[in-house]
């Protein structure tokens, strides 16, 4: 059956999949928000340059190596189906590797987590010649991005280098920073979904797009239209002090309670949780927040405030959850998946409101308003979360898990 390529990409990618073939640049950068298709586009065009030019190798990176398996490594595996092609490779998992059967050639994946693979890379011939960064913001900087491309890109005529990205929401981002600079070896082509026709998408996701646009314009255009909405290094930036009755608290008909474990350095967090779902607005409004806290003198005091209502607490502890359960708390552990972190920010950051009483719950709001993104050497804001100061918004997390399930929403 004879694939017209033209029909597996956007046509908002056509300029760029010609300027790819005609080899016009040698760095595509690739900035778009979500259902851009940009991962698509790329996931294609990886395949199809390794066919087409017998004596190259591709390498696709992601920062954690663990990420591969969900990301990059199945999406060049739907590109291979889309260009009609995967018969005509080998595709194992241990480690992530891709062959093109017909001349050897190899896609290898690899977390920069672990430099020392990607440095150690052997080839049974050629060179790589192609070069994928999928989420472009979550790397070091530019200087990590030059020690990798000074790895990887040696011994060859030509190259091509991929970089595909949400853009942060800090227009002091590293890479919201960089994209400034024009190079002449550089394409810089940015999309959204409202290029991308409708029946790709799906409904739901035109839906939930329009839901958020109404709700909350500024999350909209930075998740969906990928707009630099920030200035500085806030991770927060819709978290509000509210002074909460205890009248107010009486009327929360569903509650949510979460828990991040602690002892000697990090202390015990408890947060205690109502969310209005039809406004998408969260409300914080109790907390036990201690260090050297026993897990048995913990239950107790939750025991006191909550009784028998469910906690959802971090699934990484199972021996103090079952002391939890042990002790009478109703406690089950949060899954975590590789981008748990990342994922669980996201979605507070979409809430259109986080109502904090910071007279109730003082620390929850010191560490939601004072919450910022890691910075690399050169003082600039990297898409990384510090694993600092956050166990209050850990515990958030883990408290709304279901709730995160529920709307799909990847934890």
């Amino acid at each position: 059956m004879e694939i017209n390529i033209a029909d597996r990409i956007a046509r908002s990618f056509d300029s760029v999949f010609w300027d790819v073939q005609d080899h016009g640049h040698t760095f595509y950068w690739l900035p778009g928000g979500r259902g851009s298709t940009k991962s698509s586009f790329v996931g294609i065009e990886v395949p199809l340059l390794l066919m087409q030019h017998p004596q190259c190798h591709a390498v696709v990176l992601r920062k954690v190596g663990n990420t591969i398996k969900n990301s990059v490594y199945p999406q060049i595996q739907w590109g291979l189906e889309q260009l009609g092609v995967a018969d005509r490779f080998r595709c194992i998992t241990s480690p992530h590797e891709i062959t093109y059967k017909a001349t050897g050639q190899k896609i290898l994946f690899f977390g920069v987590d672990d430099p020392m693979k990607v440095k150690s890379i052997k080839l049974p011939f050629g060179y790589v010649g192609i070069v994928w960064y999928e989420e472009l913001d979550q790397f070091g900087g530019m200087e990590e991005i030059r020690n990798l491309n000074q790895s990887l890109l040696r011994g060859g005529e030509k190259y091509w280098v991929f970089a595909s990205y949400n853009p942060p929401k800090s227009r002091n981002n590293w890479v919201n920073e960089e994209i400034l600079n024009e190079y002449p070896d550089r394409l810089v082509h940015k999309t959204t979904y409202l290029d991308v026709p409708r029946a790709w998408l799906g409904e739901q996701f035109l839906l939930e797009a329009e839901k958020l646009k109404a709700k909350n314009e500024t999350a909209y255009n930075h998740e969906y239209l990928g707009e630099v909405t920030g200035t500085g290094g806030a991770v927060f930036e819709n978290v509000e002090d509210m002074a909460m009755a205890d009248e107010m608290i009486s009327q929360f008909d569903r509650r949510y309670y979460g828990l991040d474990f602690g002892f000697a350095v990090d202390p015990l967090a408890f947060v205690a949780m109502y969310y209005d779902a039809k406004h998408e607005d969260l409300y914080i409004f109790d907390e036990i927040y201690q260090q050297k806290l026993t897990n048995s003198k913990a239950a107790q005091l939750i025991l006191r405030k909550i009784g028998s209502q469910h906690i959802m607490a971090d699934s990484a502890e199972p021996k103090s959850i079952a002391e939890m359960k042990a002790a009478g708390l109703f406690i089950s552990g949060a899954k975590k998946g590789p981008d748990s972190v990342d994922y669980g920010v996201k979605w507070l950051q979409g809430r259109r409101r986080i109502y904090i009483d910071k007279r109730r719950a003082p620390n929850a709001y010191r560490e939601f308003v004072s919450y910022e993104y890691e910075r690399n050497r050169a003082g600039q804001y990297i898409s990384a979360y510090p694993d600092a100061n956050n166990h209050a918004i850990d515990a958030v997390r883990y408290g709304l898990w279901r709730v995160m399930q529920r709307q799909n929403f990847r934890f």
